[in-house]
C-alpha cells in the first residue's frame, strides 16, 4: 500500500496510489538514474550498430534484390553508373532451397558441413578432455607439456594452415614419409575424399588446445574430495570418470560445444586457405558464399547474402532448440 500526501493538511495519508508513468515516464526515470551506466555503453552501442546491425539489414535487403557485379551502382574512372538491380521479393531464397541446382548449390554444401562441424567438434572435444585428463595429473613437465599443446592454437592460422599446405603438397614431407613407408600417397589436395579429410585433420589440429584449455580449467574446478568419497566407496576408474568427472564438466561442456558448433559451422579460414576455390565439393556453406559473392563473374551479391541470412538462421534455430534441450536436462536432473 503506498503512502499520498493529504493537500489540505500536508500530511500522507494511506490507501492512495501515484499513477504509474508512461513508457516515456519510466524511460527518464531509468535514465535519470542510470544515465552512467548508459554513457559507458553507448560507444560500444554505436560500433556494434555500424560494424554488425547494417550490414546485417543491407545484407537482408540485397537478399530481396537480383544485385550483382553487373547491375550495382559502380564508378569506372570519371564515369557513373546507376544501379539498376530490382526487387524480386523471396526468389533467391526459392532458388536456393528449391530451385533447379538447389542439390548442387545448397544441399550438398548443407550435408557436408553437417558432417564437416559433427566430426570437427567431437574429435576436438574428444581428444581435448582426454588431454585435460592427463595434464591434470601430477606429471613431471606438466607445465613444459601444457605450453606445448596450446602452441597451436596461439600460432596465427594462416601460418598454420599454409605449413599444413606445404606439408599435405604432392612433394611435401607427408607424402615423402608415405613413400618412404613404400605405402600409398594420397592426392590430399585435389581428390574430394581427401580434401576433406585433410580439412577435418587440419581444423582439429587448430581447434583441440582450446578445447583441452577449458576443459582443463573446468577439470581443476571439480571438488577433489568426490573423487576422494567415490574412491573409499570402491568406484572404479571408469565410475569416478561417469559420475563425478563428466556431471562436474556439465556446464563447461555445454558452453564449449556450442561454442565449438557455432565457430565450425561458419570456419572460413581453414577451408579457404587450404583450398582457395580449387575445391569446389570441399566447400562448406560459408565459403560457398564468399565464392558465390566475390570468387566468380559475374559476382552474385544477391545469392551470397541470402546464403548469409540462411546460416544466421540455422544458427539461431540450432541454439535455441540446444538451449531447451540443456534446460530440460538440467531439469531433470534437479528432479
Amino acid at each position: 500500500m503506498t503512502v499520498a500526501i493529504d493537500r489540505a493538511t500536508g500530511k500522507k495519508r494511506r490507501g492512495d496510489r501515484e499513477p504509474k508513468p508512461g513508457p516515456a515516464g519510466r524511460l527518464r526515470r531509468g535514465y535519470q538514474k542510470h544515465w552512467y551506466a548508459y554513457a559507458m555503453i553507448a560507444p560500444v552501442a554505436v560500433v556494434l550498430g555500424v560494424l554488425v546491425l547494417y550490414p546485417l539489414v543491407y545484407g537482408l535487403y540485397l537478399t530481396l534484390t537480383d544485385a550483382n557485379s553487373l547491375n550495382t551502382a559502380r564508378t569506372i574512372g570519371v564515369n557513373h553508373i546507376d544501379a539498376t538491380y530490382k526487387f524480386i521479393g523471396l526468389d533467391n531464397y526459392a532458388d536456393i532451397l528449391w530451385g533447379p541446382t538447389a542439390y548442387d548449390r545448397f544441399w550438398s554444401h548443407f550435408i557436408w558441413t553437417i558432417v564437416w562441424t559433427a566430426a570437427c567438434v567431437a574429435l576436438h572435444y574428444g581428444i581435448g578432455l582426454g588431454l585435460a585428463l592427463l595434464l591434470n595429473q601430477k606429471l613431471r613437465g606438466r607445465t613444459l607439456y601444457r605450453l606445448i599443446l596450446v602452441l597451436p592454437w596461439a600460432v596465427p592460422t594462416f601460418v598454420t594452415v599454409f605449413g599444413w599446405r606445404f606439408m599435405l603438397a604432392d612433394g611435401g614431407i607427408i607424402n615423402s614419409m608415405l613413400d618412404a613407408l613404400h605405402l600409398p600417397s594420397p592426392m590430399w589436395l585435389e581428390d574430394t575424399f581427401w580434401q576433406r579429410f585433410a580439412a577435418i585433420m587440419v581444423n582439429t589440429w587448430c581447434g583441440v588446445p582450446f578445447m583441452m584449455i577449458s576443459l582443463l580449467g573446468g577439470l581443476q574446478a571439480i571438488d577433489a574430495s568426490l573423487y576422494e568419497a567415490a574412491e573409499m566407496d570402491g568406484a572404479s576408474a571408469w565410475q569416478r570418470f561417469r559420475f563425478v568427472t563428466l556431471p562436474g564438466l556439465r556446464s563447461v561442456s555445454s558452453t564449449v560445444v556450442l561454442l565449438g558448433i557455432i565457430w565450425t559451422f561458419n570456419q572460413f579460414a581453414v577451408i579457404f586457405l587450404l583450398f582457395g576455390n580449387t575445391a569446389p565439393d570441399a566447400q562448406i556453406l560459408v565459403t560457398w558464399a564468399y565464392y558465390l559473392g566475390f570468387g566468380q563473374q559475374p559476382r552474385d551479391f544477391a545469392q551470397s547474402a541470402a546464403y548469409g541470412i540462411l546460416l544466421l538462421a540455422i544458427l539461431i534455430v540450432f541454439t535455441s532448440f540446444y538451449r531447451r534441450w540443456l534446460n530440460r536436462n538440467e531439469q531433470q536432473l534437479a528432479i
